[in-house]
């Protein structure tokens, strides 16, 4: 039975993680397009998982797993997802604070860990200054582990 909210369910991604260096999965809620074509569309922003929110999807029910299992990106949103790790003694809150005055919601996964979304209509170059000066300060260290081409430089 496919776990529904509304319009919504669960999909379960399997993939391998190079920031946790391992086999990992992680599941994602997304709004149902055509159930029948296996279609969806990521509602939120990914731990780990190489996709970004608003993403087209497929994917179909698996038995083994009795729930829906990512099979590849149909459409790219055109807003890319960014890892970022904070050192420690640092205020996650502050750094999310930081980014969401710079159009940038996030999700925060642990005390030093959150992940934040750069939607396609807005400029990644002030976000990515920002990023690299905290990097620079060793305040954090990031990842663009799925970058649009709105955001590429």
């Amino acid at each position: 039975m496919l776990e529904k909210i509304n319009t919504e369910v669960k999909i379960l991604f399997r993939f391998y993680s190079n920031i946790l260096n391992d086999w990992t999965v992680e599941t994602m809620c997304a709004s149902i397009i055509d159930e029948k074509e296996g279609k969806y569309k990521l509602d939120n922003i990914p731990f780990y998982a190489p996709v970004s929110c608003g993403d087209i999807i497929s994917a179909e029910f698996n038995q083994e797993e009795q729930r829906l299992v990512y099979k590849e990106t149909i459409e790219h949103s055109g807003n890319s997802t960014i890892q970022v790790i904070v050192a420690k003694n640092e205020s996650i809150e502050n750094l999310r604070e930081m980014f969401k005055l710079l159009g940038c919601d996030s999700e925060k996964f642990s005390d030093s860990y959150f992940v934040m979304e750069i939607p396609a209509a807005i400029s990644y170059v002030p976000i990515r200054e920002k990023l690299n000066y905290l990097e620079e300060e060793n305040i954090i260290s990031y990842a663009e582990p799925n970058l649009s081409k709105n955001h590429w430089y």
